[in-house]
């Protein structure tokens, strides 16, 4: 799939530190200076890259006027998780950390995660500890990632994973590269399972470690979204398809029109997954036996 650029920015070198931290955002300005502020304050300073996905607001040009070393990467239309893929093709450090537009990272966590990538050359990908708001409530998944069925692994320094969240995450880039990134039949919402399949298929290794953490302070009085819960029903049947034996996906199909019978948000969910399945099934391609393993034991305990 070609990717409309309409201008680019590079951003400069970190001060010692291989880690650009890539941020996709849309219609969010205020909420993103807020975030690049708190970002250029880290010790570490990182590059960073921001891949604007055809706001409206003014943000590319905000950036621009207020944050010259920040590269921007303007979007003439909304790419929604594929935005982070043209940041990390842009970037040019070893490592690349993900944050949303009210997401960053705590001091000396980019550094510290950067020393598990150098120790573990095996090690693709690193889940932080997210803390949420003011008053840095734990998130659940930090838990839910603790406490994995998944077997821990001697090559890791950290319990496997196999789910993150894409916003408090740092990846090798080449292992990005290698699974191919976001997949583009996903668009938004739900798609790092994906990501954490392709990366395990390849052998790399993904993990949480709850020393590197991330700060997330969403804008208060968000309402709730709908559509991102759709989106969510939608790309986990299109994970299905895309990876999970037949009959999983076909079981899984089955769970969802069942549920759409008397919910709505399903039967959009299903119809959106049937309008992609032509491109799910093109990009078919069967976890390895171990992967599928791992899979089933997450689902096990969910």
């Amino acid at each position: 799939m070609g990717v409309p650029v309409l201008r680019t920015v590079t951003a400069r070198s970190g001060y010692g530190i291989p880690v650009t931290v890539v941020i996709a955002t849309r219609n969010r300005r205020d909420v993103l200076l807020r975030t690049l502020a708190r970002l250029h304050r880290l010790p570490e300073r990182p590059a960073v890259i921001v891949v604007d996905n055809a706001s409206t607001d003014g943000t590319a040009d905000a950036v621009r006027l207020l944050f010259p070393d920040v590269g921007v990467l303007g979007m003439s239309r909304d790419l929604g998780a594929l935005a982070r893929n043209v940041g990390v093709r842009a970037a040019r450090t070893t490592y690349v950390a993900f944050s949303d537009d009210d997401s960053w990272w705590e001091p000396g966590a980019l550094r510290r995660a950067t020393e598990m990538f150098a120790g573990h050359p095996h090690l693709g990908l690193i889940a932080a500890r997210t803390l949420v708001g003011a008053e840095r409530a734990p998130d659940p998944i930090n838990a839910t990632m603790a406490a994995t069925p998944l077997p821990a692994e001697a090559n890791l320094p950290g319990p496997p994973v196999l789910g993150f969240l894409a916003g408090a995450s740092l990846v090798r880039r080449r292992a990005f590269l290698e699974a191919g990134g976001f997949n583009q039949v996903l668009l938004f919402a739900g798609e790092e399972r994906l990501l954490a399949y392709d990366l395990a298929a390849l052998g790399w290794g993904r993990c949480y470690i709850p020393e590197v953490v991330a700060l997330h302070e969403p804008p208060p009085n968000l309402p709730s979204s709908a559509r991102r819960h759709r989106a969510e029903l939608r790309n986990a049947l299109l994970v299905a398809w895309l990876r999970r034996p037949a009959w999983f996906a076909l079981k899984q199909t089955a769970r969802l029109a069942r549920r759409g019978l008397r919910d709505a948000d399903s039967r959009v969910a299903l119809a959106g997954a049937v309008r992609r399945m032509p491109s799910a099934l093109l990009g078919r391609r069967r976890l390895p036996p171990s992967v599928e393993e791992a899979a089933r034991l997450v689902e096990a305990r969910s």
